[in-house]
């Protein structure tokens, strides 16, 4: 417990004793994804998960309905026209009075919304989605809970005044929000916590919009441009379904666009429009690239150009937006809407060309005003209704003379949702599967593969959400994974300290601080009869206690409660991501479940492991099922098993060679095969039989000394081998 002193992080109270009385889901799961202990915790944790994503994409619904109506229907007289399944609202007509009354509507709502983010929120400023990223990222997935319910008031009421955008980023917001929620309550390291944050925003997303596969896979997706977090994607499968199935119990299973099963609807019949589709994919790209750059644009120039207060620049959008939406209310809202009646030959062919035309270009202006002065709303929905309206506008532009086009609009409005999006989020898996499951057809998935690919390849590196890096290496999230690669081999038990001083509860600080300087220590843990870990004192804790009262202030009450824990099977990445995110220097090492106090890591012993473990013979591989390790040993010249067959190597019990490399080639090894100086053995054992493993491979304990008992017990079969490990 070496290097310089910083302060232990405390939780709130209330939240540290819920997460005591469900101690049992604090336990790591080191046995990797298919290990009991994994699959129990994450399904627990996806099912909380969900419900909060559920419940909250039915609060958000509620609001923005509730507003809508309010502002736009009341105040504007004015009700844009929405999907099949939320209402399936018609057109309405614009009348004169409506159509004066419509820049101050949307500007009152932008007034409203800028005061409530910038006084109470400023997290909400802008896309959800994003900035539930860039918490993934830079914020070690830290969302404060007060975000989420301002982050819905907020976007429910730009939205609802007629702000454009879309409103998948709130319900990414408050699902993910509710995911660093439970990692406060659980006590969940910072690497647990990111999941549940990738998690929720999927989770978020995909029960809005019904589309729990393609939300699932987004989760995974969405941080970075060119890499998937693969380990948020089964919390993200459960919480998906069960949000998918709470907010379908309340507004409906249908897709949101409706079933579009009739074959005459989608239109692919004729290999000739995979032409047309990669011609689609081009558009998709090049407008894609013109909204991201544009909305980004704009956005700068609001936070640096203009002169006004932050609270107020969102008026400014708001009353051009409103001033656009007298000519073109098309833009006005999700535009969900009208991205179901691009789905129509009827409304297409009866739009005069020119409007069909310069709606995508309206929408991404309305939508970079609302979203980039300081509004609070999403860029996916609104990314996915300008995907619409370029497939519209392609169709109505070449139905008529292009040879082999389908007979009306449906499947370039849907292949070009997928393809305009899904190029400049870089998630074309997850977009695809959104998409198809929004429209409640997966025919379309041929052609749109190749406008996705397409797309893609015009966006390049451009991206809707800044937040995004390129892969898991360029992430703090993995920094110490991929910049000390043979740390995520070493577990906490390789760098593990015993315990030197262990304090009680009762002792007096004075005590206290006398033992610690006894031993040179600038803190020690504090444990209870039972030896279960009940907090921490610091020399900073220390003297927050006046001198002359620390001879009769208990530790108990001058401690650190709750403190920064890891357990012994924890691997070092992440031990050292955990030191460095919370900024403490040491931390007490517990055995699950009930936090028996067994040592103390740090990170100065953590480099001390690393720097003995690049001279070591032998090095940890990933453990393949719970209780089992993988070890890695290349044979010198010295070794105690080079020049013997395996028959006569005596490893200790419950060990076995699984494969040998020998110049180049793998050889399957038997009870005869005799060990060389270079070898390279891969050799399976048990968490137990481990550091005995280890002691004899390198050589520090001659063979005679080994306890005979432990060897003779150890059956083998006709190849010499020892009995594989038993998996716990």
């Amino acid at each position: 417990m070496d290097g310089p002193e910083a302060p232990v992080p405390t939780r709130r109270p209330l939240l540290a004793a819920v997460g005591r009385r469900l101690a049992f889901l604090r336990t790591s799961g080191e046995g990797g994804i298919a290990s009991p202990g994994y699959l129990g915790r994450w399904i627990i944790f996806g099912l909380l998960l969900g419900i909060a994503a559920g419940v909250g994409a039915i609060i958000f619904y509620w609001l923005l309905d509730t507003s809508t109506h309010l502002f736009l229907g009341h105040l504007a007289g004015y009700l844009p026209p929405s999907p099949r399944y939320e209402g399936n609202r018609p057109i309405e007509p614009l009348t004169a009075h409506s159509r004066w009354l419509l820049p101050g509507v949307v500007a009152l709502g932008a007034l409203i919304s800028g005061l409530i983010v910038y006084f109470f929120a400023p997290e909400s400023k802008g896309d959800g989605a994003d900035a539930a990223v860039e918490a993934f990222h830079h914020r070690g997935g830290r969302i404060r809970a007060r975000i989420p319910p301002f982050t819905a008031l907020s976007a429910a009421i730009t939205l609802g005044a007629g702000g454009s955008g879309g409103r998948e980023g709130p319900t990414a917001q408050i699902s993910a929000g509710f995911g660093s929620l439970m990692a406060d309550i659980f006590h969940l390291d910072t690497r647990e916590r990111r999941i549940l944050m990738a998690a929720g925003i999927g989770a978020g997303i995909g029960a809005v919009f019904r589309a729990p596969l393609g939300g699932a896979l987004l989760a995974a997706e969405i941080p970075y441009t060119h890499d998937m977090e693969v380990e948020a994607l089964m919390p993200a499968l459960i919480a998906s379904i069960v949000g998918y199935s709470i907010y379908g119990a309340v507004y409906g299973y249908y897709p949101l666009f409706g079933y579009l099963s009739n074959p005459n609807e989608l239109g692919f019949t004729n290999p000739l429009q995979l032409v047309y589709y990669a011609i689609l994919g081009i558009l998709c790209g090049v407008f894609g690239v013109l909204y991201a750059k544009f909305f980004y644009a704009t956005s700068d120039f609001f936070d640096e150009r203009v002169a006004l207060p932050r609270w107020l620049k969102p008026v400014t959008g708001g009353l051009l937006v409103g001033a656009i939406g007298m000519a073109l209310p098309e833009v006005l809202g999700t535009g969900y809407g009208w991205a179901q009646l691009t789905l129509s030959p009827a409304i297409i062919t009866t739009l005069p060309l020119w409007i069909i035309i310069i709606l995508p270009f309206a929408k991404i202006l309305a939508t970079s005003l609302s979203v980039g002065s300081g509004g609070s709303a999403g860029l996916f929905g609104a990314g996915v209704v300008i995907g619409g309206m370029v497939g519209a506008a392609f169709w109505a532009l070449g139905h008529t003379v292009l040879p082999g086009m389908p007979s009306n609009p449906t499947s370039f409005s849907v292949v070009a949702m997928m393809a305009l999006f899904g190029g400049i989020v870089h998630a074309p898996l997850a977009i695809m599967l959104m998409v198809a499951e929004m429209t409640g057809n997966l025919s379309l998935l041929a052609p749109a593969m190749l406008a996705v690919f397409v797309a893609s390849l015009i966006a390049g590196d451009t991206t809707i959400y800044r937040a995004q890096l390129p892969t898991r290496a360029d992430s703090p999230a993995h920094r110490y994974r991929y910049s000390f690669p043979l740390l995520g081999s070493l577990s906490v038990r390789d760098a593990m300290r015993p315990l030197t001083l262990v304090l009680r509860g009762r002792m007096s600080v004075s005590e206290a601080e006398h033992a610690m300087a006894q031993v040179s220590l600038p803190g020690a843990p504090v444990v209870d009869d039972a030896g279960q870990l009940s907090g921490v004192l610091t020399l900073t804790d220390v003297e927050h206690v006046p001198p002359d009262d620390r001879g009769n202030v208990p530790v108990s009450r001058s401690m650190t409660r709750d403190p920064v824990t890891i357990t012994p099977g924890a691997s070092l990445d992440r031990a050292l991501d955990t030191l460095a995110t919370h900024q403490v220097s040491w931390m007490p090492v517990v055995e699950p479940p009930d936090d028996h106090v067994v040592g103390t890591v740090s990170a100065s012993s953590i480099v001390h492991a690393y720097r003995g473990a690049l001279n070591w013979t032998v090095h940890r591989l990933r453990g393949i099922t719970s209780g089992t390790v993988l070890l890695e040993s290349r044979l010198d010249s010295t070794s105690p098993l080079a020049g013997k067959t395996l028959r006569d190597t005596r490893l200790p019990p419950e060990t076995l060679v699984v494969s040998i490399q020998r110049e180049g080639a793998t050889i399957m090894p038997r009870g005869d095969t005799r060990l060389l100086p270079g070898d390279l053995m891969v050799i399976i054992t048990s968490e137990v039989s481990e550091p005995r493993v280890r002691e004899y491979l390198q050589g520090a304990t001659p063979l005679s000394d080994l306890d005979p008992e432990n060897l003779t017990g150890t059956a083998r079969d006709g190849a010499g081998a020892s009995r594989p490990p038993t998996p716990r």
